[in-house]
């Protein structure tokens, strides 16, 4: 049985095109994987919104997102970074389709709230449409999304990256999802945690060992090894042998989080 990876990229994770072509090549030569890649883009967001003079604000690791910014978010990931990763892929040869949450519905969401707080126009997943996905896979296509999506009026909503990619490998059936980002891992102190289970990983939060921006990825892979994703790892992209690991169940580079 094939093995089908749903592999998010956040926006500092590769910040040269070296590393897509080293993920390109991993995809074309580590046998028996089908490969989603969700991706964000929160550094040239910021940078964007920076550039139109609007202002950046996290709650939770959660950015903010007014009406006005929505125009600029969407044009950075749907179109800019989307593109580009896709152009990588393709000029590597690996086959691949272009998407969004819009894409047939792909993520139907709605505002997002948590404990009171208001996140303006950034949206909770609460439908997911795999189809689109998997009719992709079955042409041997790599899917490559963008986590702009709609609610059922239609409007467009920012989602966090993370929370799609942890509810489209939930519905799709993913047996791993890889979070790689600009950090070798979860850390306690200066050390990688090579393997943790979701209750260490409650207990680092509470500790305070694991904060910010992690937080939120925690919480996106508690979501996903809830629904039946039987492991997720967080790694830094080190070549091609990073993804040659997770094939093989193993994370020299990163920390696997388990039920």
């Amino acid at each position: 049985m094939n093995q089908r990876l749903l592999i998010k990229i956040g926006g500092r994770a590769f910040e040269k095109e070296t590393g897509f072509r080293e993920l390109t090549q991993a995809i074309k030569t580590v046998p028996g994987i089908e490969t989603v890649i969700v991706h964000g883009g929160g550094s040239e967001i910021s940078k964007a919104l920076k550039d139109h003079g609007r202002e950046t604000r996290f709650i939770d690791g959660i950015r903010v997102t007014q009406p006005e910014d929505m125009v600029i978010i969407e044009k950075v990931l749907s179109e800019t970074i989307n593109a580009r990763i896709a152009a990588w892929l393709t000029e590597n040869d690996v086959p691949c389709q272009r998407m969004s949450g819009k894409t047939e519905q792909l993520f139907v969401v709605e505002p997002m709230t948590r404990e009171g707080r208001q996140y303006g126009f950034v949206g909770n997943i609460k439908q997911v449409n795999g189809g689109v996905v998997l009719r992709a896979l079955k042409k041997g296509r790599v899917p490559v999304i963008s986590p702009i999506s709609t609610d059922e009026n239609h409007s467009s909503f920012n989602v966090n990256a993370d929370n799609a990619a942890a509810a489209l490998a939930a519905e799709i059936g993913c047996t791993g999802l890889v979070f790689i980002t600009d950090v070798p891992g979860v850390m306690d102190g200066g050390r990688v945690c090579r393997t943790l289970s979701e209750q260490g990983a409650r207990e680092h939060i509470a500790r305070g060992t694991i904060k910010g921006g992690m937080i939120a990825k925690m919480m996106s892979a508690f979501e996903a090894l809830a629904n039946q994703v039987p492991a997720v790892y967080i790694v830094k992209w080190e070549g091609i042998s990073t993804l040659q690991d997770i094939a093989a169940g193993k994370c020299s580079s990163g920390t696997i989080l388990y039920k």
